[in-house]
């Protein structure tokens, strides 16, 4: 497989720092308010990575951290009259609900920056003792032309990085490009005791200290979006590899914008959508979709049209996936010749979706390859197929959608009693050559949102 290395700026093949198994560290939310689209981008994609590593035989460790503590939390919990812990606690479980609707699985670890103080302060003391770090006024800063290569990651020329622009200026620091390891404590913030004083951490170190913690001091893969190259993980670098002396992460992948309406997307604008009100209008699963069906670096553009074209596109794949399974319940007894040629476009289609997903994980040429072997199904399937050639197709198509995640809403849809017969009755009724009365039961069904197909193989139905 190969990826596209933010740091190197080109495709490099992955090789993993252990045969077999990978460490991957994605930026999680800051948990005081609902995700919006933009965030869904790298959960979406980011799990569909862990996804495709576990289907090609990987050990995956994957953590995804909630950042607790923060400015952002503060402000809220000062809004609504209430703790940060209480504000973290609600908006991780509505992140929870969002990611459950967009079909992502939990991390293996979900560390929370409060419950890694201790590592925060390790970290923190050895770049002081090393000289890279520096106590003043109860805080705690990173003396960021210390770090030679600072800037290697979003390449950018320490001397061109503007004081007063993206970093911070402070009258406590020796050089406007520093930035806060350690924040000294103000009146009314949560706080935890130091070496320097009561304080809290700053944003970049909470990072750093939670993948030493949980993964160690070198990963395979680094990943978040573009908005994060800097300052937050071009300083995570410093901090980590001046406090190991090693490399930080081996690879870093960072995906690409989301505009609303070919603009950004912004609350000055009124363009400003969270993940929960999209899914409230067109459900959850289309989300992920359209994270998926442009390639994780390019920019995306989001419209209601665009939502319910993605909306449309599921629906051609549960209905070939429907499809597959009348296939198999009324399969022929046997194989026939023409069955091998189709066998061998089902290991071409499954080998266009490795050949798409090595390609930097190119979901988007992978889900062409998903549509090619739908219209192969639907086409071969119109007349019965042995069990064996059916259960083959079947398998190419459930790797492929579990790899990327969707499809997850599949349900069995059971007929109760009466409808299964009505269906009866008008199969008897079409058999006796009454269509009076089986166009009548047909019209019956269709009132009650049930649409019949009748087929070589049987009758087919489904929902509207």
């Amino acid at each position: 497989m190969k990826i596209y290395n933010t740091l190197t700026k080109q495709k490099e093949e992955f090789i993993p720092l252990e045969p077999g198994k990978v460490k991957i560290y994605a930026c999680g939310p800051t948990v005081y308010n609902f995700i919006h689209i933009g965030n869904a981008r790298p959960i979406c994609v980011f799990d569909t990575l862990r996804r495709y590593f576990e289907y090609r035989g990987y050990e995956v460790t994957f953590v995804q951290n909630f950042t607790d503590i923060d400015d952002k939390l503060i402000k809220r919990a000062n809004e609504e009259g209430t703790t940060v812990p209480e504000i973290a606690a609600t908006y991780i479980k509505e992140y929870m609900t969002d990611a459950e609707g967009l079909g992502v699985r939990p991390a293996t670890i979900h560390p929370k920056a409060t419950e890694t103080i201790d590592t925060i302060l390790e970290v923190i003391s050895t770049l002081v003792e090393k000289g890279y770090a520096y106590p003043s006024e109860g805080s705690v800063y990173f003396r960021s032309r210390h770090f030679k290569e600072y800037g290697k990651l979003s390449h950018m020329p320490i001397e061109d990085l503007e004081a007063g622009s993206r970093v911070d200026v402070s009258e406590h620091k020796e050089d406007p490009l520093d930035f806060a390891l350690w924040k000294a404590a103000k009146p009314g913030e949560p706080f935890w005791p130091s070496p320097w004083g009561n304080g809290r951490p700053g944003w970049h170190i909470e990072c750093t200290a939670m993948i030493r913690k949980h993964l160690g001091e070198t990963i395979d893969i680094h990943c978040g979006g573009s908005d994060l190259i800097f300052p937050h993980h071009e300083n995570e670098i410093a901090q980590g590899e001046c406090c190991s002396g090693k490399e930080y992460a081996r690879y870093w992948m960072h995906n690409g914008f989301i505009n609303v309406d070919n603009r950004k997307m912004s609350k000055s604008l009124g363009n400003f959508f969270t993940t929960r009100d999209v899914a409230e209008k067109f459900g959850y699963e289309p989300i992920k979709f359209l994270m998926l069906q442009a390639h994780y670096r390019t920019p995306i553009n989001y419209s209601y049209d665009i939502v319910e074209q993605c909306r449309a596109a599921l629906d051609r794949l549960y209905t070939c996936r429907d499809h597959l399974d009348f296939a198999a319940a009324h399969a022929a007894p046997a194989p026939i010749p023409e069955e091998e040629d189709f066998l061998k476009t089902v290991e071409r289609r499954r080998a266009s979706f490795i050949e798409a997903m090595d390609d930097d994980l190119n979901t988007a040429d992978a889900i062409s390859a998903l549509f090619e072997l739908a219209r192969d199904c639907n086409s071969f399937f119109t007349e019965p197929r042995s069990a064996e050639t059916i259960a083959a197709a079947t398998a190419c198509f459930d790797e492929m959608t579990n790899v990327l995640g969707i499809l997850y809403q599949r349900r069995k849809e059971d007929l109760d009693s009466e409808v299964e017969a009505l269906i009866e009755k008008r199969q008897a009724a079409r058999k006796a050559k009454d269509f009076k009365t089986a166009d009548a039961i047909r019209d019956q069904l269709k009132a009650q949102g049930i649409v019949l197909e009748d087929t070589p193989q049987g009758v087919k139905w489904h929902r509207e």
